[in-house]
């Protein structure tokens, strides 16, 4: 009997991954889904036994599906699977009817683990269905991923996403607080038109900004830190400085959550590209300023630039931080390249 199978995630590059990581020769029907909108109504329709969750997606993420699940005593059995790996993150899936989390990038001997614990799938069922039935291992194999098609903007979403949350977690842990996970912004702009592309400069406040260059083999950019100055207190008291204002706080401020968050997500990139990014010195771009003043260094420049942007939020806080991953326009092919690996 098939195992009817909803895979939920916005990204098309996880779905793929996701439907690849199941064992070859586990009798299944695979169905996705690319909101928790969408899953809902494929499990009120009872076309489902067990679901891979995704937690950070529009419209409706993992946690309200939970909550609806729950709510409405579908009957599903929930895996999550996301690249938000803070330890308050598993707790709270469990405590809405979860039964185990998975992190990102899926790991197949890690899926095949699970299955079998749960009683999902045996080594027995390989033997006596995929190895005797070459039809049905082509199927289960083939079908989920010929649907799915992934560009390139999809690609860097994603990878952005699992970094992020290795950011996140290493932020989480470091002030005992929970980060809220944004959904990566992607866009392939001007240099000058980078200011129009960033969320928080469309509001009046002052910033503050760190830059950090990286290099690596095919790739190269640089990392940018816009701080709210408005944060600089709560922040300065949250990492238990002893003086909470003046110049030389903010300063070291910008430095210590550089250094957190670009270390974190530029290694978290660099792992899933399977290559070492080496790092610059960190650079203070001005204090005090408009965005737009900030970001005048770029304007000026003609070349086009990969932008990868991440709002990071703290729960019951009004701290406000946002970074920006700039990738340059010959990074390009080497990301189309690994594009193309994973996904054939």
């Amino acid at each position: 009997m098939k195992t009817r199978i909803l895979i939920c995630d916005d990204s098309a590059l996880a779905r793929k991954q996701m439907a690849r990581a199941l064992p070859q020769g586990f009798d299944t029907n695979v169905t996705f889904a690319s909101h928790g909108k969408e899953a809902l109504e494929l499990l009120r329709a009872g076309e489902a036994d067990l679901m891979f969750l995704d937690l950070n997606m529009p419209e409706m993420d993992g946690y309200e599906v939970l909550e609806h699940v729950r709510k409405e005593d579908l009957p599903i059995l929930t895996i999550v699977v996301s690249g938000d790996i803070q330890p308050e993150a598993r707790e709270r899936v469990r405590k809405l009817g979860a039964i185990d989390f998975i992190k990102k990038p899926t790991e197949a001997g890690i899926v095949m683990a699970l299955l079998k614990d749960y009683g999902l799938y045996s080594p027995s069922e390989l033997e006596d269905t995929a190895l005797n039935d070459s039809a049905l291992k082509s199927e289960s194999s083939a079908t989920p991923f010929s649907e799915l098609s992934v560009s390139l903007n999809d690609y860097l979403q994603e990878i952005a996403n699992v970094a992020m949350g290795r950011s996140s977690d290493l932020l989480a842990r470091l002030l005992k607080v929970f980060v809220k996970q944004p959904i990566p912004k992607v866009a392939f702009i001007a240099n000058s038109e980078l200011h129009m592309a960033i969320s928080a400069a469309h509001n009046s406040n002052t910033y503050s900004a760190v830059c950090q260059g990286f290099t690596g083999a095919g790739i190269a950019g640089e990392a940018l830190l816009l701080f709210a100055d408005a944060s600089f207190q709560e922040m300065a008291e949250m990492l238990h400085y002893e003086t909470h204002n003046g110049e030389d706080v903010h300063v070291e401020v910008l430095m210590d959550m550089s250094s957190i968050l670009f270390g974190a997500f530029l290694k978290g990139i660099g792992d899933q590209l399977d290559l070492q990014l080496g790092l610059g010195h960190p650079t203070v771009l001005g204090q005090h300023r408009q965005i737009t003043e900030l970001l005048e260094h770029h304007s000026a420049r003609e070349e086009r630039l990969l932008c990868i942007e991440i709002s990071y939020a703290l729960e019951d806080s009004d701290i406000q931080c946002d970074v920006l991953v700039l990738l340059t326009e010959d990074s390009v092919p080497f990301l189309e390249q690994r594009l193309e690996y994973l996904v054939d």
